[in-house]
């Protein structure tokens, strides 16, 4: 894949990544009105609308084999969504991003084949392990907040591999479908847990704000960019997470990290860069 081919679909990604992070913050605004459920039932239900009249899905037909992949994507969308939430009612932003990381770095893992991609990874396991509170850097995080980052960080494991089948050949209206397919999974979770709040007019600025910006905009781009960038490539690229969303968090929560935290991410976006510059460089064609 040459330089120029994966350049577009590479800043596709960090722009969906940046727009993430700050609808995640905003999201955190919801929890004391409608709880992380709801929230998340806001989130992808709003998203779904707004995808669904742009992009107009039902002009295409899928096969049965393209469907499928949508409901797989779609269903670890949704509950990528819901742990990762849950996870921020009890940890800082950039804490359950960083842990929740372990999903794309298991995928980066998974293909790794050159020397030097295992430097990346090891890297970047340095920094993760920074963030957990036996080493005696993370301090003092919740163990449930953990384990739900945890969760989600599995479900973004098969939100990346899933959302690479049901792209591949396909277009935004792919988002839509499975940002639909999220949002019917999660709204049970969010009318439980929020009752009629979840509908009050007064939310609904922020909530559709937090929509676009974690769920419509950053899904579309990464349906774009996925068919066209290597599963390793885009796992790693997703280190770069921790701290933008250490930075958001910073910003629009004023949450703080310890020294310990934001040298684990250091290291984390380190990695990312590297393994940016050394797997995306060209390679010898094969000739037709």
């Amino acid at each position: 894949m040459r330089p120029q081919s994966i350049l577009v679909p590479v800043l596709l990604v960090a722009l969906g990544m940046v727009f993430t992070q700050t609808g995640a913050s905003f999201a955190k605004m919801l929890f004391p009105l409608v709880g992380a459920n709801g929230a998340t039932a806001l989130r992808l239900t709003l998203a779904a609308i707004a995808l669904v009249a742009v992009f107009r899905p039902w002009r295409h037909k899928l096969d049965r084999k393209q469907w499928r992949a949508v409901l797989l994507y779609g269903a670890v969308m949704g509950a990528m969504n819901l742990f990762f939430y849950a996870a921020l009612e009890h940890i800082p932003l950039g804490i359950a991003v960083a842990l929740e990381f372990t999903g794309p770095l298991a995928v980066a893992l998974f293909g790794a084949r050159k020397p030097l991609d295992f430097v990346w990874i090891a890297l970047a396991v340095g920094g993760f392990a920074m963030l957990l509170p036996w080493t005696g850097f993370g301090g003092d995080i919740s163990p449930l907040g953990i384990a739900l980052a945890l969760c989600a960080g599995a479900c973004w494991a098969g939100y990346i591999i899933f959302g690479q089948k049901a792209g591949t050949g396909g277009g935004p209206h792919i988002a839509a479908l499975g940002v639909a397919t999220a949002a019917l999974i999660a709204l049970p979770f969010g009318i439980a847990s929020a009752g009629p709040l979840l509908f009050d007019p007064a939310i609904l600025p922020l909530g559709l704000a937090v929509a676009l910006l974690s769920s419509a905009i950053p899904y579309a781009l990464d349906m774009v960019a996925l068919p066209h960038i290597p599963a390793r490539l885009f796992g790693i690229l997703m280190s770069g997470q921790p701290a933008l969303a250490a930075l958001s968090g910073l910003v629009i929560l004023g949450e703080r990290l310890t020294p310990g935290q934001v040298a684990g991410m250091a290291a984390i976006i380190i990695a990312s860069i590297g393994a940016t510059a050394t797997i995306a460089r060209p390679v010898q064609e094969p000739q037709p």
